[in-house]
């Protein structure tokens, strides 16, 4: 305990002498913000950023969520920013800057928070259960069960979610490859690449996709032109793993699921949410986030409906349809995960250490080089911190650049299992299958798609770039 309260102490008589260094690039205030790259604070947010996500890429091992280091260290950051903005007399800017940061977020979880509550509400009604016995029930052989799971996770990612098409798409995986190590394997593996894929040439399937569109960097339809490259991210180790898969076909089993009442009409009230979303963005001009809470009160609406129906029917399947609960089952370990990395990375680009990488990157190597090497490093680092880290650079590039750079997040974390969130869901759902070393065996084939999806946009969408 008094060696706690010593380092208590150390560090409550460091934070002055922190403050008063003087630096070159403290002396270069600009007008709103001071650049701390140099500076003792400036460097100790880089410490705690790194130590945060050091725990979060251990998350697995040591059982601790990964919402919490990274919460954590975005409150110390802005923190020490604070201190340092209030000791120079710019308190009014930081919190600008920081009312900034939360209407981005707030737009980002309005919107994540009606799909979730959307998908969960199909799950309840078994709408993902019918689709698995449908599969199961015609009788299809491994190879082109592989194909037909491989297409639907490229087909339903840009629809809800490339995490939640992961897991549906797993599950019917599991549930047709019983007792087939190797189907299960490599149907994992094409359901991770293409469900990013598929999420890529949407702003719904994916995280960074959602995020470029809601900052403005592409319009709704621009997301299309993604749509080949997309195809070919998919096709091509989808065709080099073809032959590997095993022949045969899975044995027939006698599960039926069947939709609960008010499935399919909940399936049509989420496109009519999805619509109303694009259309309060592209003939409103008003955050699609909040035509997303529209899309929510239709369910509602339809919720309360139903149930009035069930108790006049004594229909207990309808009475049991309960909008609001499958809302508390929103994962929020995930959304608070999204608020600690968005507010720890705009923290280091408050610092100023965004704007010297963006100098480098887009200056130094240009935009197409730089793109190209934040796909790759999606591989290694979440993808979500670094298309938040190119936004908050917001460099300079034509409509083709930032849909090169939403491809390259959007499909580079597929190299490996661990650098999209398809990918690490999927390693949690079928343990004893999809490895890490299992899916880097096959990381030359997704590479050599990940190569072809670019030089395909480069080609197709030259104008644009």
């Amino acid at each position: 305990m008094k060696r706690i309260s010593g380092w208590l102490s150390f560090l409550a008589a460091s934070i002055p002498l922190l403050l008063l260094i003087a630096t070159p690039a403290q002396a270069q205030e600009t007008a709103a913000l001071i650049d701390l790259t140099q500076h003792p604070v400036g460097y100790l947010a880089l410490v705690i950023f790194f130590v945060a996500y050091g725990f979060v890429a251990v998350e697995k091992a040591i059982q601790l969520r990964k919402s919490k280091p990274v919460m954590l260290a975005a409150g110390l950051i802005w923190a020490l920013l604070g201190l340092v903005y209030a000791a120079y007399g710019k308190g009014a800017e930081l919190e600008e800057a920081a009312k900034h940061v939360i209407l981005d977020y707030g737009e980002l979880m309005l919107f994540l928070v009606v799909a979730i509550t959307y998908v969960n509400t199909m799950q309840e009604r078994r709408v993902f259960d019918a689709l698995r016995t449908r599969l199961l029930t015609i009788g299809l052989s491994y190879r082109q069960l592989f194909w037909m799971v491989g297409g639907l996770a490229f087909v339903f990612g840009p629809i809800i979610d490339n995490l939640t098409t992961a897991l549906v798409m797993g599950a019917v995986v599991v549930a047709v490859g019983v007792g087939n190590y190797r189907f299960i394997v490599m149907g994992c593996i094409i359901i991770v690449v293409a469900a990013n894929a598929g999420g890529v040439f949407s702003p719904f399937g994916d995280i960074t996709s959602l995020m470029v569109w809601q900052k403005g960097k592409l319009q709704f339809f621009e997301f299309f032109n993604l749509f080949f490259p997309s195809l070919v991210n998919f096709l091509v180790p989808a065709t080099l793993m073809h032959f590997s898969v095993p022949t045969g076909r899975p044995e027939a089993t006698g599960e039926v699921r069947r939709l609960k009442a008010g499935g399919a009409t909940v399936i049509w009230l989420f496109a009519a949410t999805l619509a109303t979303a694009v259309s309060f963005k592209t003939f409103l001009s008003l955050p699609p986030a909040l035509g997303m809470m529209l899309g929510l009160g239709y369910l509602q609406m339809y919720s309360y409906l139903l149930q009035h129906i069930g108790r006049r029917r004594n229909d207990q399947d309808m009475q049991a349809f309960d909008s609001m609960r499958e809302m508390r089952h929103v994962e929020w370990d995930t959304l608070l995960f999204f608020f600690g990395i968005i507010f720890a990375v705009s923290g280091l680009g408050v610092a100023g250490y965004l704007a010297h990488l963006s100098d480098y990157l887009y200056g130094d190597l240009g935009p197409t080089v730089a793109n190209i090497a934040i796909g790759v490093l999606g591989a290694a680092f979440d993808n979500i911190p670094l298309m938040f880290a190119v936004l908050t650079m917001n460099p300079e590039m034509s409509s083709g650049q930032w849909m090169l750079v939403t491809l390259s997040t959007g499909v580079g974390g597929s190299l490996v299992s661990i650098g999209s969130a398809a990918g690490v869901v999927l390693m949690g759902l079928v343990r004893n299958h999809y490895t890490f070393m299992n899916h880097l065996r096959w990381a030359w084939a997704v590479a050599l798609g990940y190569v072809a999806s670019i030089a395909v946009h480069l080609w197709v969408n030259a104008a644009l770039i």
